[in-house]
């Protein structure tokens, strides 16, 4: 029996973001093309539309979107092949068995720990390690990830990297243009291969991870599905080879989505780490990522991820805001400058030194940064530094850096926060 139009479009609307993705990267794997996989997922959504009120939505909506694409996408590209001119062009015979053209077929390997990838479910991250090829650019790896895993669009990218629009999707479609004029392998690499190319993937799934914890733009500060895929993502790669780094991102990841419920009011506002209330963060993923940052401390081969992940587990620990041990946070910053010293993991550092107890400390650090001028579109440096000037009761300065922060702010719910703190200022003024 159909079911309601309501329902449909509901449940619709929840497979798209769910499954959407996943059946994308499944399609690439049997295309063998970025563009015909994406032509072949619109295509299966439109037949889904027709089909599923009067059929219903099957048991494996994924499996069946997949299906559907890859059917009309051979069927399209054989009508393509047929139909050329009589001038010598390759004709629908040249062209046999086209449609079985993958970037390239998985082959047998022995993992690390001997558990092999599941052949659909971790699509995804074969997508993943495709995109991160040490053939293509270093700058294009994360843009075409975000793009073809994420499904972000070329403008949220841009305004992520602080690019042009046209910038960034020249990179993406040469990185493209590269995967398949190289024929580069789609599939999770093995033996010392998978080693030297985890640090771009690490990368690209924390990007993928921030993107669901605190959106680029938009109305919505969380998508819990992209946060979700990203932790299952690194799973996924935590048992394939079981390293610190890969466990202290793990641990990161799931220590920060911990507070997820309790970073958003009942009306989707956004609530400051220090006024949540703590009783809502999830206790077995705290549990979970405490553990696995004391396993990957205690290697003696702790990374970046693993030390950001420590930094995380202090917040963890603190029972209430004012418990925090801001000094411990301040010198495992120091230690997290000298593996990767970069402008915001400095921003982080100074305001740790600041909430320690040292807000002209924090402001003057934070101040050095601004001067240095890689840091001057990023709204949460102004915002910070406009809650050490608001703290210092520097009131007309901290408006300034709260406007400045509002101006480079492209997403709904931090946008309306700076503007209740600006609304706060004018009263206390």
């Amino acid at each position: 029996m159909a079911e309601p139009v309501a329902s449909l479009q509901h449940r619709f609307d929840a497979i798209y973001r769910e499954d959407g993705r996943r059946a994308f990267a499944t399609l690439v794997r049997v295309l063998g093309d970025f563009d015909r996989a994406e032509e072949a997922l619109h295509e299966a959504f439109r037949s889904a539309l027709e089909s599923w009120p009067r059929d219903g939505v099957p048991d494996n909506p994924a499996a069946w979107l997949v299906a559907a694409g890859r059917f009309r996408s051979i069927d399209q590209h054989r009508k393509t092949a047929r139909w050329v001119p009589l001038d010598g062009g390759p004709g629908d015979a040249a062209h046999a068995g086209d449609e079985r053209r993958p970037l390239h077929e998985p082959e047998a390997h022995a993992w690390p720990n001997g558990n092999e990838p599941d052949e659909v479910a971790d699509d995804p991250l074969r997508l993943i390690f495709t995109c991160c090829h040490p053939s293509l650019a270093e700058e294009a790896r994360a843009a075409l990830t975000l793009r073809e895993v994420c499904g972000l669009s070329t403008e949220q990218i841009a305004r992520a990297f602080l690019l042009a629009v046209p910038t960034l999707a020249q990179r993406i479609v040469r990185a493209k243009t590269k995967i398949r004029a190289a024929g580069i392998p789609f599939e999770v690499p093995a033996g010392a291969e998978l080693p030297a190319r985890l640090p771009s993937v690490l990368r690209v799934v924390y990007l993928l991870f921030n993107e669901g914890y605190s959106r680029t733009a938009g109305d919505a500060l969380l998508d819990a599905d992209l946060a979700g895929e990203a932790i299952r993502l690194a799973r996924t790669l935590a048992a394939l080879l079981p390293e610190p780094e890969v466990q202290g991102l793990l641990a990161l990841m799931l220590l920060q989505q911990s507070r997820a419920s309790a970073r958003v009011d009942a009306a989707g506002e956004l609530v400051p780490l220090d006024e949540q209330d703590r009783s809502r963060w999830d206790r077995t993923a705290i549990a979970e990522g405490l553990a696995l940052v004391e396993r990957a401390l205690r290697s003696g081969r702790a990374g970046p991820y693993a030390v950001q992940a420590a930094i995380a587990a202090v917040h963890a620990e603190a029972s209430v805001a004012a418990t925090t041990d801001w000094p411990q946070i301040a010198a495992l910053y120091d230690v997290l400058l000298r593996l990767e010293p970069q402008p915001v993991v400095a921003l982080n550092r100074a305001v740790a030194v600041a909430m320690a107890g040292d807000l002209l400390g924090g402001l003057a650090a934070i101040d050095g940064l601004l001067a240095n001028g890689g840091l001057d579109g990023y709204h949460l440096v102004h915002a910070a530094r406009a809650d050490l000037l608001r703290r210092l009761e520097r009131l007309d300065e901290a408006r300034t850096a709260y406007e400045r922060a509002l101006a480079c702010c492209q997403q709904g719910p931090e946008q309306r926060f700076l503007r209740r703190r600006l609304a706060g200022l004018a009263g206390a003024g």
